[in-house]
């Protein structure tokens, strides 16, 4: 059973177990004594977001990979996805990320990502977490000059922003187009603007100006309200609003609505299938894509394969499949041709590709699909017990699915990242999946929060 990694790394309250200094060191020994898998000298490339306490994480997981004789290679605030290409295009072994994405700035987190830039399989995270709890290579100390070093890498965003800029085709670019995008204060601050600029668009940027504690706050994908109010008052033709790792986007339509991820993926999945780029004629969605995402796939006689929550999720049924294209209706899009894991920069770029080649706006395009009612709850809990062991809620959970009769659906899981049990009813009623939604809320709380 694992204790540190979650569905998405390791993630808590900054200076706190686990995200402590302390653990950050061994985290660091441990990873590099597992990364070393080949001959001669081994290097690590750490990346981290804009919180203040990724000096301490930085500083204590660079000294535990060094005391294991492996340089680390430091790339100060980029997204997560630079990160796992970073990875590849240095050779480096392996690759670290210090982020807690979308979450407050008193949280952090640290995940990692191999040396072919895809995230850990959960047998090198336990592997990872028994070198901790076990000591075992406690002794392994290396001397003299087989201690590792720390080198700065100066070129990493030009790097990274040429990498997005070839996941277009050459003869394109958006001149002529007038956009919006909301850095969240986060690790894209400097390399958004800067990849849509060298692409022609005008843009006007909001949420790059990150103070150590503004990453996520009242702006970024997880708020979008300022991003909807700047498209209207600039007469944009799109809203981008990146989370605080960049790994994901969401939309604002010209008209200053939100365009939730399952529209984005019906309207890219068909175009990409219209031009013979849909692997296996298949989306990958999750457990939460709304049913109108299935229904217009599949009148486009294509399918929609559905996994848990979390793009690890995903990606692991995607390459299992040999499928290409896959997200979530928080915005993660992973397109697989492009690179190994979410990435909100390419996300974007594919959907203004989409909407400079048909010459249509965004709300036109979120056409693709028509969404069924849905309603999401968020109910905070003190822990997470199997839910089947809480009489009551297994059947308030049981009674809200019969209440509505075949035309929908309830779906209740824990979150993989926060503690909260998250409570999701489709069907064809607006007010009768809410009802639904509110009883089972109710009935949690009195057992969990």
């Amino acid at each position: 059973m694992r204790k540190l990694f979650g569905t998405d790394g390791i993630r808590g309250v900054a200076n706190l177990d686990p995200m402590t200094s302390e653990m950050a060191m061994q985290l660091g020994r441990a990873a590099a004594h597992i990364f070393m898998r080949r001959a001669g000298r081994h290097q690590i490339v750490i990346g981290k977001d804009t919180r203040v306490s990724g000096y301490m994480l930085e500083s204590a997981l660079t000294s535990g990979i060094c005391s294991m004789g492996v340089d680390v290679l430091l790339v100060g605030p980029m997204p997560t996805p630079a990160i796992a290409f970073l990875t590849r295009s240095l050779r480096a072994d392996a690759g670290v990320v210090i982020s807690a994405s979308h979450n407050p700035y008193q949280d952090n987190g640290i995940k990692f990502f191999s040396s072919d830039g895809f995230k850990l399989p959960d047998d090198v995270e336990a592997r990872i977490e028994q070198l901790i709890v076990s000591n075992e290579i406690s002794h392994l100390r290396p001397t003299a000059d087989l201690i590792g070093k720390a080198y700065r890498i100066d070129d990493a965003d030009g790097r990274y922003i040429e990498f997005t800029k070839r996941s277009l085709p050459r003869d394109l670019d958006f001149q002529g187009m007038k956009l919006v995008i909301d850095c969240a204060n986060g690790a894209a601050y400097k390399v958004a603007p800067a990849i849509l600029r060298e692409l022609g668009a005008k843009v006007e940027v909001i949420g790059n100006n990150p103070d150590g504690m503004n990453i996520n706050a009242g702006c970024g994908a997880v708020h979008p309200e300022q991003l909807q109010d700047a498209v209207l008052r600039h007469q944009a033709d799109i809203g981008i609003a990146l989370d605080g790792d960049a790994d994901r986007a969401i939309f604002v339509c010209e008209q200053g609505t939100i365009v939730d991820g399952d529209h984005i993926m019906a309207a890219l999945g068909l175009d990409l299938h219209r031009n013979g780029l849909l692997a296996k004629q298949t989306l990958v969605g999750t457990v939460m894509s709304n049913f109108g995402l299935e229904l217009s796939m599949a009148k486009a006689g294509l399918k929609l394969v559905r996994t848990p929550v979390g793009d690890r999720y995903l990606l692991e049924r995607m390459q299992a499949g040999g499928y290409n294209f896959g997200g979530e209706q928080s915005g993660h899009f992973i397109f697989l041709d492009h690179n190994t894991t979410g990435d909100g920069l390419i996300s974007a770029l594919q959907v203004l590709s989409l909407m400079k080649r048909t010459k249509q706006p965004l709300s036109e395009l979120a056409k693709a699909m028509s969404a069924v009612p849905q309603v999401l709850v968020n109910v905070k809990v003190t822990r997470k017990p199997e839910l089947e062991s809480i009489p009551d809620v297994a059947r308030a959970m049981r009674e809200g699915e019969q209440s509505l009769n075949g035309s929908g659906r309830v779906l209740v899981r824990y979150s993989g990242t926060e503690p909260l049990l998250r409570i999701m009813v489709e069907g064809e009623k607006a007010s009768m999946i809410r009802e639904v939604a509110e009883r089972l809320a109710g009935v949690v709380r009195t057992h969990l929060s």
